[in-house]
């Protein structure tokens, strides 16, 4: 295939890429981590929303209105006092906004997310070229930035208004570099000054981006022990030599970039933000979402049971598992394929050192250190790089296996398949089999992609849009909507439904209106008694009827004084939300 066939076919990802993050991508409202996002990339500060009050969605959502006033170094000190996050893709979505949001509006969702999809739609042509550098294919490369195009993980983490689109191009360039630097150690060459820069300077901007890129360059260190203890094996005086230094160089400067935020780091740690990541108890599910996450970085189907009839979620369970058995061993193959090639299987080896170490990582912070990094997909962003580059190795390897089929083949029988190819436009079994698994593992993912553009996968988080119509239906008298509060996760949760509301106000004539109270918990005591007391003395001043709307509530309150009733059918869970409703009458 010569350039311009690779150019095309590498414009057909990138298009059908596009299409996958940019189509529907206001669909699901804002969830409380793209609040964050928003609020604090517009310099602005959850602290404004008043607690242990009722107030009105104006109010509530007044921290979404973009100040013009507000500068970089308003987006750094909110985040700094209030966010466990470093700043740099807030300050890029920082200028992002300024670029495109007007004064007088609330922040706009669409421009928000644009920003992650845009890095998303960069990230497919830079998979084609990390395949190509690294197995020295481009098949390799056009495989991978195939799976990288709808990858219904990848298609997850760039419809949201988050980081992680941006700390996967970091990821995939800091393996770059290890890929480059592994080469030239087995060569004896020393590794290029500016490749060492280079690779320094894009290790401290990911941790500058994300803290748990740290684990990334854990996981690489693992891979050079290693590559340390082989070479000791060989010969122990090939760690002094030249090409062995400037690796130090670049160890000592990525140090330095890590340390700098040390501090922060320091902070995060049982920090009320994190404290989910705790929250669990120690058994086999955390190895269970492994799996799940891992494989929706190949493959998703329809399995939201939030919006999702229970037959269609075990269908679609039933067919994973299927499907699983069928296209592991194909990969597995594929992989034998390629380790004929001593370039690729050195590749294989060391890249699967590096997803084997991450994920090591996740279990002793999960099991040991008791912090659940497995309870979120979008953290696996770790390893997600070289786990689709694995899977692009393993097809192309498949791919080529008709080679080696066609080689075992009489000559006049080849011949034959040759003239067959051209007379007819088809290929013998021999040819086609390996070809056209190839293609329908790629449609799956494909078809996992569309699941994610609509909203059928498990790849979901607090859906505001499926709870407000509950709300909206029922209460025909004015609406109260209380929950428990602890930080900004908590407002951002029913900020939600706030901007939910916004859309029945401008369909709707007869909309209900709609306040809110954030029972905020006594930072000394750990309790919620003071809070819950405020809100039943407003609630006894307040206008009757009225229904009250328990969301997220974590604290007993005694309601019946109050003349308010619950009503049993309204007691349950509704797209992430637990709620129970109250009839308040005079």
């Amino acid at each position: 295939m010569n350039q311009r066939n690779h150019l095309g076919l590498l414009l057909l990802w990138v298009i059908l890429g596009t299409a996958l993050r940019f189509l529907r991508l206001e669909s699901l409202p804002p969830w409380t981590d793209e609040f964050a996002t928003i609020v604090f990339s517009l310099g602005n500060s959850f602290h404004s929303v008043p607690l242990d009050q009722v107030i009105n969605a104006d109010v509530l959502l007044q921290p979404l209105q973009p100040n013009a006033k507000a500068g970089i170094g308003s987006v750094i000190n909110s985040l700094f006092q209030e966010s466990t996050h470093p700043p740099v893709y807030f300050i890029l979505t920082h200028v992002w906004m300024r670029l495109f949001s007007s004064i007088p509006d609330l922040a706009s969702i669409w421009v928000a997310r644009s920003l992650s999809a845009v890095l998303g739609v960069i990230s497919i042509p830079v998979m084609f070229l990390f395949g190509s550098f690294a197995f020295r294919s481009p098949l390799v490369g056009q495989l991978a930035a195939a799976m990288m195009a709808v990858s219904p993980y990848v298609v997850f983490l760039s419809k949201e208004a988050r980081h992680y689109t941006l700390i996967v191009l970091l990821v995939i360039a800091s393996l770059s570099c290890l890929i480059k630097a592994i080469r030239d150690i087995q060569s004896r060459k020393v590794l290029s000054r500016w490749i060492a820069f280079v690779w320094i300077a894009i290790n401290s901007l990911g941790v500058a981006t994300h803290y748990f890129f740290v684990l990334s360059l854990v996981a690489q260190g693992l891979v050079f022990l290693i590559l340390i203890w082989q070479q000791l094996r060989k010969n122990k005086s090939l760690l002094g030599q030249n090409y062995w230094r400037i690796i130090w160089v670049v160890v000592l400067g990525t140090l330095i970039g890590c340390l700098v935020w040390l501090p922060a780091l320091q902070n995060i740690y049982g920090s009320e933000p994190t404290a989910w990541v705790s929250d669990g108890k120690p058994s086999l599910a955390p190895i269970l979402r492994l799996l799940l996450w891992m494989m929706s970085m190949l493959f998703l189907l329809p399995s939201a049971f939030t919006n999702l009839p229970m037959v269609i979620v075990v269908i679609s369970g039933i067919t994973t598992i299927l499907f699983l058995f069928w296209v592991i061993p194909k990969l597995l193959s594929g992989m034998q394929i390629q380790s004929q090639d001593t370039n690729a299987r050195l590749l294989i080896h060391y890249l699967s050192i590096y997803i084997g170490s991450a994920i090591a990582f996740f279990l002793f912070f999960t099991y040991i250190l008791g912090m659940d990094l497995t309870l979120a997909a979008r953290f696996q962003f770790v390893y997600a790089p070289a786990v689709i580059l694995l899977i692009a190795a393993g097809l192309a390897g498949f791919w080529q296996s008709v080679n080696q089929n066609i080689s075992k083949v009489p000559p006049q029988a080849q011949s034959t398949v040759s003239k067959s190819f051209s007379l007819m436009g088809l290929l013998t079994k021999v040819q086609t089999i390996p070809q056209i698994t190839v293609s329908i593992i790629w449609l799956m993912a494909f078809f996992g992609g569309i699941t994610v553009l609509w909203n059928w996968g498990y790849l979901q988080n607090h859906r505001s849009d499926i709870l407000a119509p509950i709300i909206h239906n029922k209460s025909q008298v004015p609406v109260l909507i209380a929950t428990t509060h602890k930080h900004h996760g908590q407002t951002g949760r029913i900020m939600s439904l706030a901007w939910e509301q916004q859309k029945f106000l401008n369909s709707s004539i007869n909309i209900q209106n709609w306040q809110f109270f954030f029972a905020h918990r006594n930072p000394i005591t750990k309790d919620y008694t003071q809070a819950v007391d405020k809100l039943q003395a407003q609630l006894s001043q307040m206008p009757k009827p009225l229904d009250l709307w328990l969301v997220d509530f974590r604290a007993p309150i005694d309601l019946a004084s109050q003349n308010c009733f619950s009503e049993q059918e309204y007691r349950q869970s509704a797209g992430e939300y637990r709620y129970q409703m109250y009839h308040c009458r005079r």
